[in-house]
């Protein structure tokens, strides 16, 4: 659930084998998001051997297909089984909970907000010939030109209000000033986490695939390339009227997958059950917002009034390049880092 392929001969273990050493779980998954599913197996176990109540009923879901778009996973329950979710009006997914180092500070971050996902397919059509003759209408060099604009071309910044009071709270632990100008160095405050926050500034679309041609010595008749569009909420109209201005004339522009954006109110008593859970083991934390550059399936659960949150809560040394991990080779997670995860997430899934 939720895991990507992995190339064993890049690894220095098996992928697969969740070995143990240096005091950490390796393989993939075990950042994302296979560590949040093993919480969430040992609080619930927990929970019915002591016989454990929590305040209100809670609903347990392992989704397929995330990594794919959710086409099979969630989005197919919600179109399918909403029953399933009656009466749920908040979600808990990946990616928030864990912690960076700010000004000295162990600060954990709460996702409260996510960009909204395109995944496009851009399609240039022109005449076919031989390799050999001049180029009369050549599609490969029409669908190149535009990936060409679209992955060089310069969005401008427009802050979602997780990402501003991220920013803000920032400014506030070390001192410099939020401004604009400042961005820069706010963000760099943030050490190997502003991988996620950089791209909440502003949408990104980047060119990732491209199908074209048969033969070396035939210009096919056609060319298909694919654009991975991320953008800010409430922003897809004026994202989508921008790459299809790139594309250009002769190339068309369609939406093989869409799954919207999301912001959640921070000021919410889940919130505040998340910060207690967290206090409860690091009574020195700090917490603030913060914008996922990425999506979960709580973008289909949206879909039913549900706000969702990223809440995956992970202490982490402050050496380990967690955001590096996710995806990445030698994915791992220090044994640590997962039992106060499962402490602190317990506490929070009882009261919250």
């Amino acid at each position: 659930t939720d895991v990507v392929p992995a190339l064993a001969e890049e690894w220095s273990v098996d992928p697969f084998a969740a070995e143990i050493y240096d005091d950490m779980v390796w393989g993939r998954g075990a950042v994302d998001m296979k560590n949040m599913d093993a919480m969430i197996l040992a609080v619930i176990r927990a929970m019915r051997r002591q016989e454990l109540k929590p305040r209100r009923d809670l609903i347990i879901a392992f989704f397929a297909d995330e990594e794919a778009g959710g086409v099979y996973g969630a989005q197919w329950m919600v179109s399918n089984h909403p029953e399933v979710f009656a009466g749920a009006t908040q979600a808990i997914s990946e990616v928030g909970g864990y912690n960076a180092y700010i000004g000295g500070q162990r600060v954990y971050l709460i996702q409260t907000a996510e960009k909204g996902i395109a995944w496009l397919k851009l399609l240039a059509r022109g005449e076919p010939g031989h390799g050999s003759q001049l180029p009369v209408d050549n599609p490969v060099v029409r669908l190149a030109q535009a990936f060409t604009r679209i992955g060089q071309y310069q969005w401008p910044q427009s802050l979602p209000r997780a990402t501003h009071d991220l920013l803000a709270g920032v400014a506030d632990l070390t001192g410099i000033e939020f401004t604009a100008e400042n961005y820069g160095q706010l963000l760099r405050e943030l050490g190997t986490v502003s991988r996620f926050v950089e791209a909440t500034l502003q949408n990104t679309a980047n060119p990732t695939m491209l199908n074209a041609g048969y033969k070396h010595n035939v210009i096919p008749s056609s060319a298909a390339g694919y654009i991975d569009c991320r953008y800010l909420p409430g922003e897809y109209e004026t994202a989508m009227q921008t790459i299809k201005e790139l594309a250009g004339e002769g190339v068309d522009v369609s939406v093989e997958i869409e799954a919207t954006s999301l912001e959640s109110p921070y000021d919410s008593s889940l919130v505040t059950h998340m910060r207690q859970a967290i206090l409860s083991e690091d009574p020195e934390a700090q917490f603030l917002p913060y914008t996922l550059s990425g999506g979960t399936d709580n973008k289909s659960l949206s879909r039913l009034g549900i706000d969702g949150y990223g809440f995956a809560p992970l202490r982490l040394p402050e050496s380990l390049d967690f955001p590096a991990l996710f995806h990445g080779t030698d994915e791992r997670v220090p044994v640590s880092s997962l039992r106060f995860g499962t402490r602190v997430l317990g506490s929070f899934l009882l009261q919250a």
